[in-house]
């Protein structure tokens, strides 16, 4: 035989050789991926512990090189987030897949770990991927990344009594953290390390969509799934228009489709049929934080009544559905976001409060239970029970429309102090550039003082919010100094920076108490020595004179005030400290 025929056919050989090894390498894959179950698959009303989770996602990248599992930061819980990629051609490189033109899906765990639905969902779904052939395309232009568990100090608080209300799990984590914090509180402070390791992950990877699975507390009804989407009228107005108009009634149609018919979250105003209200995202919450960068957000919220198995069963289904949707329709929400993103940078007015405008009233079809009273065996009182006996079905109100009550014009720049470098380092990790002064920096600006606000009587995730905040406007000459920070605003993230610098915004660092030094003043005087520096005070100034007159013949308790006539003499004198309630965050308007 001719030597070059003979190494021709060895090589086929060794190809042929190769083809029949790797395709018994992928059928064992595929088969060990198959009988790979999780918990819930084995108990209906079991749900994987933290570990468990874990262990799972690892076996998965073991099994699956389009799967990469990574611990990316710490937890108040002294263990780290996980960062799970899905990525079919095994891509995991940011900056790579968004050249590519692929839509980035992001989904959330257990952040209240007593509603772990999502836990359960996440686990199955990343594996059916691979597994189900007619699930195959729906990563073809989509690139998911998951958090498998998110609150894993709470998930360590495994019991079976902290949720009175709910239809199991047996065995579930707690509402609060490590620190006991409420995770869904504290996306803009990050008082936690999970939330500080968040934003960064979050801002890593910019998604398109986000979606933060739940638990709903509240009514009872005949539907298993509830959906929150972000606050239509929160979000820049094309990606609401696409949201509203195209996306929300695909995934309705879906999961209707797939014999999990949903509803808008139901935020009753009394029972259902008294009609329901959209809900309104705050930044603090992770779909209002997720609305902040553009993102079309949502927290799919199951019905807590429902069995644990229809609850994580039609999770997955809401993932499905919008991994259909984003397979189907990348390209029109990459350009959608794209298109706020570039208007978002040009925008000059930002709404920083909402109020729920009652005079749009729309209406839902809704599916219910009747609400009825009877006595209670514990009171003897009347007592409302929903009687799942005599169920309905018709339209109600939804209002859920609301309004911006407030707006703020956005300058060319904030700048602020060094001391408070905790804010440089919370703008950074979502996006924000933020830049230090070169020189020292001499100037007029616009500043605010502090006129007004009210706190929380309680405390409320480790602060006393500040709320209804109102600030005196001054044009002022100030310096600040070598080092200390200046934000340019023409961002991508102007939104963030305005609804964060802003102090009357609702989750501003200002409401949060980052700046709560300034609320207290730090020099004052002695009366018997202040007497002869404000009579030469009024002998000088006729019109403080005047002020104090007519302040005395308005106020006849301050008229009696010796103390506080000197008071009002003081606050007026250039021996008043200038920095009481000054909000150090100055504005370049020009």
């Amino acid at each position: 035989m001719d030597l070059k025929l003979s190494i021709k056919i060895l090589f086929i050989c060794i190809c042929i050789l190769n083809v029949t090894a790797c395709r018994s390498q992928s059928l064992t894959m595929k088969k060990e991926l198959n009988s790979l179950k999780t918990g819930f698959e084995n108990d209906k009303n079991t749900t994987a512990t933290y570990h468990q989770t874990i262990a799972f996602y690892e076996k998965l990248g073991d099994l699956e090189n389009a799967i990469s599992v990574n611990p990316v930061g710490m937890t108040d819980s002294g263990f780290p987030l996980h960062e799970v990629i899905i990525s079919k051609d095994s891509d995991f490189d940011p900056s790579s897949i968004r050249a590519k033109g692929k839509v980035v899906l992001f989904l959330n765990n257990a952040i209240h770990p007593g509603e772990p639905c999502g836990v359960d969902a996440s686990m199955m779904l990343a594996r059916d991927l691979f597994i189900k052939d007619e699930l195959a395309a729906l990563l073809d232009n989509t690139v998911i990344i998951l958090i498998p568990f998110y609150n894993i100090g709470g998930g360590l608080n495994r019991g079976s009594f902290s949720r009175a209300n709910q239809e199991g799990p047996e065995y579930y984590g707690f509402r609060g953290n490590a620190k006991n914090l409420d995770l869904n509180r504290d996306f803009i402070k990050c008082d936690s390390e999970n939330a500080k390791t968040f934003n960064k992950l979050y801002n890593k990877w910019s998604p398109d969509v986000f979606i933060d699975n739940h638990t709903s507390n509240g009514a009872d009804y005949q539907y298993s799934m509830t959906l929150i989407a972000t606050q239509k009228d929160k979000l820049q107005e094309d990606i609401s228009q696409y949201m509203v108009g195209q996306m929300l009634p695909d995934l309705f149609q879906k999961m209707k489709s797939k014999n999990w018919e949903m509803t808008p979250y139901v935020y009753a105003q009394n029972t259902p049929d008294d009609g329901i209200m959209g809900f309104l995202d705050l930044p603090r919450y992770s779909s209002g934080y997720a609305a902040l960068h553009n993102a079309i957000s949502f927290m799919p919220e199951t019905h807590m009544l429902k069995p644990y198995t229809d609850r994580v069963e039609s999770t997955y289904a809401f993932m499905i559905s919008m991994l259909e949707h984003l397979s189907v329709h990348a390209k029109q929400v990459l350009d959608v976001r794209k298109n706020a993103v570039d208007k978002i940078k040009a925008q000059i007015d930002f709404p920083i409060e909402w109020e729920l405008d009652r005079e749009k009233v729309d209406k839902v079809f809704f599916k219910g239970y009747e609400a009825k009273y009877k006595k209670s065996l514990v009171t003897g009182l009347d007592r409302m029970y929903y009687d799942q006996s005599a169920p309905w079905e018709k339209e109600i109100d939804f209002l859920n429309s609301y309004k911006d009550i407030r707006a703020i014009a956005k300058p060319k720049a904030y700048v602020f102090p060094q001391a408070y470098k905790e804010l440089a380092e919370r703008l950074e990790w979502n996006g924000v550039k933020v830049e230090r002064l070169k020189e020292d920096l001499n100037s007029e600006f616009e500043m605010y003082y502090i006129q007004d606000y009210e706190s929380v009587k309680q405390a409320y995730e480790g602060h006393y919010l500040h709320y209804n905040v109102e600030v005196n406007i001054v044009s002022k000459k100030w310096k600040y100094n070598k080092g200390d920070f200046i934000v340019y605003t023409g961002q991508n993230s102007d939104r963030y920076i305005v609804e964060c610098l802003e102090p009357q915004a609702a989750d501003s660092y200002f409401a949060w108490n980052f700046f709560d030094g300034i609320l207290m003043q730090k020099e004052y005087f002695s009366s018997y020595v202040f007497e002869e520096i404000a009579a030469d005070l009024l002998a000088n100034d006729q019109e403080l004179k005047n002020e104090l007159e007519k302040k005395k013949r308005e106020d006849a308790e301050f008229a009696g005030n010796a103390r506080a006539q000197l008071s009002f003499i003081y606050r007026k004198s250039p021996h008043y400290e200038q920095t009481h309630k000054l909000y150090p965050v100055a504005r370049i308007v020009k």
